[in-house]
């Protein structure tokens, strides 16, 4: 089962030379879920190869125009390529307001439908489920009000021992049984065992998207245990004061947070526009939690 993050825009505030404001493009069983959508985001999806009519979920953490100034391009073109299917929006209350506004004065009725659901930031909920994935919101604490996305896998069936279910002849009708991890009795009798003709699935990922916030340990345990943490880190711990007055982490604090909750990987990026080369926040990460890459655009990581 496919379950990869490609990231489409890393850095903060402002677009610099390479680097796009916050958005990010998870693909779960091929299925697509945009997370934040900041200037340029529909540009950065044909630079890499993704068809935006493939995207029906957007998940949009806060609204610093970093993260969804991209949006009202994004949904316009779909309209005008003709997309029918519906859009699901999970997303602070107040977009709708500014999405319909923008809609009004430019006279524009949008063909598909645009399936609103506003998120709140003040506990933590899920938010969507279907067979792939569940989504829970992560509170952060920013300037404004402002979630992150834990993002996990649901159990997959379990595997069949194909081979040994032929030589046997088991009859094919009862391969959904043995999925579901249930013991037969045959019609001629035999008894077949569960854990004999099938294999357990692989555990259940769980991707966690932390967008801006100040390090806060309120939301450790929405984070705990994933197995990819995306979270920002806009400065380098020489600049704590700024990161504090901004509402912001370190890089340095992005690992420490990566330590503390027992993360597998951990990506950083919403860089800010003063730093020209990444590698000193990489390298701060790092000399904290070795586990830690770039999340610069055109990469694509697998949970």
């Amino acid at each position: 089962m496919k379950f990869e993050v490609t990231i489409l825009g890393s850095s903060s505030a402002t677009p610099v030379y390479n680097r796009n404001p916050s958005a990010q493009l998870l693909n779960c069983n091929e299925k697509f879920y945009l997370i934040d959508c900041g200037e340029g985001t529909q540009q950065q999806l044909i630079r890499y190869g993704f068809k935006a009519n493939k995207i029906d979920y957007i998940f949009i953490s806060h609204l610093h125009g970093d993260h969804y100034f991209g949006l009202i391009g994004l949904l316009s073109s779909l309209h005008l390529n003709g997309r029918i299917k519906p859009m699901k929006i999970f997303a602070p209350a107040a977009l709708a307001e500014i999405l319909a506004l923008q809609f009004q004065h430019s006279e524009t009725i949008i063909r598909y439908p645009i399936e609103f659901e506003p998120i709140q930031a003040d506990t933590p909920s899920m938010i969507f489920e279907n067979a792939d994935l569940s989504v829970e919101t992560i509170i952060l604490n920013h300037r404004i009000p402002c979630t992150g996305f834990s993002f996990v896998q649901k159990k997959r069936l379990r595997k069949l021992v194909v081979e040994k279910l032929e030589a046997e002849m088991v009859p094919i009708e009862y391969y959904p049984l043995l999925k579901r991890g249930v013991d037969l009795e045959l019609p001629d009798g035999r008894v077949l065992l569960n854990l004999d003709y099938t294999t357990d699935s692989e555990d259940p990922k769980k991707y966690c998207y932390c967008s801006d916030t100040l390090y806060d340990e309120r939301y450790l345990e929405s984070i705990r245990g994933c197995d990819t943490l995306y979270h920002e880190a806009t400065f380098l711990h020489e600049m704590l004061e700024r990161a504090n007055q901004t509402h912001h982490t370190t890089a340095l604090q992005a690992a420490q947070i990566a330590q503390t909750t027992g993360a597998r990987k951990l990506l950083i990026g919403h860089f800010s526009s003063r730093y020209k080369t990444l590698l000193p926040l990489l390298e701060e990460a790092r000399s904290v939690f070795e586990n830690t890459e770039l999340a610069t655009e055109g990469n694509t990581f697998t949970i």
